[in-house]
């Protein structure tokens, strides 16, 4: 039988044994057989060997899911080998506007004040709340939906369009993907859920900001209906 599995890359694999899983009615186990190969070159699976601690993660590291050692900087909420989620406080950042509305452009380079912000990169997927004050969350904060286009009111989910964002998911891209972020350009409302409480909608929201020295309004911020722990613990859609 001829199997084949796409594994975005051209590095060539060699077959190094198999996990055989046996189960009874209230019981099982799990062995490892190392491949080896008949002097034709033939493989075969060797006898069976007890899994130890060791060889587990050593097959973690192999397969790309153990975490690495890291120092986590205190704005770091959860680190896992899939999941990085941090908080950002309220900043000023230039934003880049781009789509069908004349008015959006004449917005885009300049400076506005941001909302402080909790990012959550899953695999490749970035996903935004905002927070209403400015201070680190805990498990019981309820979250904002960040006010932007290209992000998704209803989950937070990330349109990333122009971003250039980086391949890694570790502590050292956290400021590559806020920089992604910031400078990609915002083009589309992405979902259906509203983005802000402003009585003129979104380009009124960031017209009013536009060049604005003061912190983010926060009055303007519409309730996500999530906490932080459902956040970092909901399964990416």
């Amino acid at each position: 039988m001829t199997a084949h599995v796409d594994i975005g890359g051209s590095e060539t694999l060699s077959l190094k044994g198999a996990l055989m899983v046996y189960q009874g009615r209230s019981r099982g186990f799990v062995s490892w057989h190392e491949a080896r190969h008949a002097s034709d070159g033939t493989p075969f699976l060797g006898e069976a060997q007890p899994l130890t601690l060791d060889f587990l993660n050593n097959l973690a590291a192999g397969l790309g899911s153990r975490t690495p050692v890291e120092i986590l900087p205190e704005n770091v909420l959860v680190r896992t080998a899939e999941t990085i989620v941090w908080w950002t406080p309220a900043t000023h950042r230039t934003m880049f506007f781009r789509g069908a509305d004349e008015y959006a452009r004449t917005l885009s380079g300049k400076r506005f004040p941001q909302p402080a912000l909790v990012w959550r990169v899953t695999g490749q997927d970035l996903f935004l709340r905002a927070l209403k004050h400015n201070r680190g969350p805990n498990a019981e904060t309820q979250l904002m939906v960040a006010p932007y286009w290209n992000v998704r009111g209803e989950d937070g989910y990330t349109c990333q369009g122009t971003m250039r964002s980086p391949d890694d998911t570790g502590v050292a891209s956290i400021a590559l993907w806020e920089r992604a972020f910031y400078q990609s350009e915002f083009t589309h409302q992405l979902g259906a859920r509203r983005l802000t409480m402003h009585r003129d909608g979104f380009l009124g929201l960031w017209g009013s900001l536009a060049d604005n020295p003061a912190p983010f309004p926060a009055r303007h911020l519409v309730s996500a209906s999530e906490s932080l722990l459902g956040f970092v613990t909901r399964e990416p859609r």
